[in-house]
């Protein structure tokens, strides 16, 4: 299987979330986690370039959040 590769990008109208397939079922398993019951309103994953992003992507956090 491919290494995850996930990209995030944009302006300050539009943001772009581009991934190769193994990139999608990776941030599907992160957000299928942040859905978990047993989890806490607030819990949240910092995704950042160069680490578990392409390099030069901009900065995602991921938050749950119940009062949305």
């Amino acid at each position: 299987m491919d290494e995850p590769r996930i990209k995030v990008y944009g302006s300050a109208a539009e943001i772009t979330v581009a991934a190769n397939a193994a990139g999608l079922r990776d941030l599907a398993e992160r957000l299928m986690g942040l859905a978990d019951p047993e989890l806490r309103d607030g819990y949240h994953e910092h995704l950042e370039g160069g680490i578990n992003l392409e390099e030069g992507s901009v900065s995602l956090i991921l938050a749950r959040d119940e009062a949305l």
